[in-house]
């Protein structure tokens, strides 16, 4: 498949130093330190595995949370993980550019995968600057010359302006990763070339990147259907006039959500054959789970979708073609109210239509049913995932394309 960017095929990279930026941000016990879930880890399984076999040598650079939250640590344990997974040594090094660092480095041998630390330690990873400006940034003048290619295979944060993401393509050789390579191929791809019809099951707490996919598939005529679930569903129902209650409507206004009812209207006035929200939803009643109609909705938080609304949305699932799902359709991570999420992706994995759904809590909760292998793609990252289907471009993509 042609890109527009560089990738490992366009290099040799045996007796190379190759730096490679991956995603392996994972949930961290911030008591034990232990790590919770894997998946993103074993995502760079492929990449990491080429680069080594293929003589390359090789240094992960990567981050875990961000300053000030509870899992923000070292990635000690990351190598330790990725030694079990791999079969053979990850070396690391508790720091990124120190002189410890670059001694690392300079005493790889063909094959060798060395970890760098928690990038975001460092604090001028996370401004918001060009990749021009990054690239003039003391990490990257200090770990570039130490460095033959720059490999970007960090789709999930792809839509982020970086300094690990996009300073080094100013100065190296780059190109994306097989993760990166092969998301933007297959979401840009089923977008293009969608069977139809086409549906979007779009839910979460996100609402605001939701509604931008829900304005952009919809002006380009590349959806036939949005099914609406979690928040993005309260927000709709308001802009239908539903009288959602007073304690779901403050909840919106806590997330400063609450300027897209009138985007909602909008979007219902304009394309209101398309759009489907709650019939029923679910709310807590003496600690049960209890259904009811959208026009008898108490002051109650709205958990799920109800019953009737999950029906409904199994028969559209079942005669789609093309599927994108983003965001749970409720409290998932509760029994009592995760019959919309379940029954949703369990209706997405046995339809005959081909599949995408996002990372995050939806991705993780179709792996844990065990559709991994039902599903035809479940995206690494769910915030460049809709950021594609909102139609805007990714930022570390487009530094890869400019490099090229």
């Amino acid at each position: 498949m042609a890109t527009d960017f560089k990738t490992i095929d366009d290099f040799d990279v045996r007796g190379k130093q190759v730096l490679v930026r991956i995603d392996i941000n994972s949930p961290v016990d911030p008591n034990t330190g232990i790590i919770l879930d894997d998946l993103r880890i074993k995502g760079h399984i492929e990449t990491i595995e080429e680069l080594s076999h293929k003589g390359a040598k090789v240094i992960l650079l990567a981050h875990q949370s961000r300053p000030g939250k509870a899992d923000f640590t070292t990635l000690r344990r990351h190598a330790d993980r990725l030694t079990q997974i791999l079969g053979f040594e990850v070396d690391y090094v508790d720091s990124i550019f120190s002189a410890d660092a670059i001694n690392a480095i300079e005493n790889l041998i063909n094959g060798d995968i060395l970890l760098l630390e928690n990038v975001r330690f460092f604090s001028e990873e996370s401004l918001s600057r060009s990749p021009e400006q990054h690239s003039k940034s003391l990490l990257v003048s200090s770990l570039a010359p130490y460095i033959d290619i720059f490999i970007n295979d960090a789709f999930a944060t792809a839509h982020r302006s970086h300094l690990s993401l996009v300073g080094f393509t100013k100065v190296v050789p780059s190109a994306a990763g097989r993760i990166m390579e092969k998301e933007i191929g297959i979401i840009t791809h089923a977008i293009e070339n969608d069977e139809r019809p086409s549906i979007f099951v779009l839910g979460g707490v996100k609402a605001d990147d939701s509604i931008e996919v829900i304005e952009n598939v919809l002006r380009n005529e590349a959806a036939d259907s949005i099914l609406t679930t979690g928040l993005v569903a309260n927000i709709f129902l308001k802009g239908a006039n539903v009288k959602i209650g007073e304690v779901n409507e403050n909840f919106i206004k806590s997330r400063d959500y609450y300027y897209l009812v009138d985007k909602a209207k909008e979007l219902i006035k304009d394309y209101g054959d398309k759009i489907f929200y709650p019939e029923d939803v679910a709310i807590e009643d003496k600690g049960n789970r209890l259904d009811v109609d959208i026009n008898d909705i108490p002051n109650k938080p709205i958990f799920d979708v109800g019953i009737r609304t999950i029906e409904k949305y199994r028969e559209i699932i079942k005669n789609a073609k093309t599927i994108f799902a983003n965001g749970p359709a409720g409290v998932f991570e509760d029994p009592n109210f995760s019959i919309g999420t379940d029954d949703i992706l369990n209706a997405i994995a046995n339809s005959s239509a081909f599949t995408i759904v996002g990372g995050g809590h939806i991705g993780a909760a179709a792996v844990a049913m065990g559709f991994d292998n039902k599903i035809e793609h479940i995206s690494s990252g769910g915030g460049a995932s809709i950021s594609l289907l909102a139609g805007k471009k990714l930022i570390a993509v487009e530094a890869l394309k400019n490099a090229k």
